[in-house]
């Protein structure tokens, strides 16, 4: 079992950065590999990225690649992402979860174990 706590969400200007972590519990967390979604009202859960379970590789849907950044630390059961030139169509609850598998993936279905979310709020 893993249980994952999202921070560092906030209200910020367009154009800002913020940064998102997500601590795990468990011991297994450096098999996993981990991705972040968000949720904006009245729309459908959204891809953001995922990282491997190492850190050495990552992927990002298009509507965010070049500006956000994930990143992980094994040691720390932590999983980051960095968010830069923001913009109000950011804005949404933003979920970690960690998938069962050590590779990349973007499919909602591979993933195992969900955050609560942290809400980010990008105003214009």
């Amino acid at each position: 079992q893993v249980q994952l706590a999202e921070s560092g969400g906030g209200l910020v200007q367009a154009g800002d950065s913020l940064r998102l972590s997500c601590a795990a519990s468990g011991r297994s967390f450096s098999s996993y590999a981990m991705g972040w979604f968000r949720q904006a009202p009245g729309k459908e859960r959204e891809f953001v990225g995922s990282i491997s379970s190492t850190g050495d590789s990552t992927y990002y849907a298009d509507s965010v690649k070049g500006r956000f950044t994930i990143s992980r630390d094994n040691a720390k059961n932590t999983v980051y992402l960095q968010m830069n030139s923001l913009k109000p169509e950011d804005t949404a609850v933003y979920s970690c979860a960690a998938s069962r598998y050590n590779s990349i993936t973007y499919s909602p279905g591979r993933y195992a174990y969900w955050g609560q979310g942290t809400q980010v709020t990008v105003s214009s």
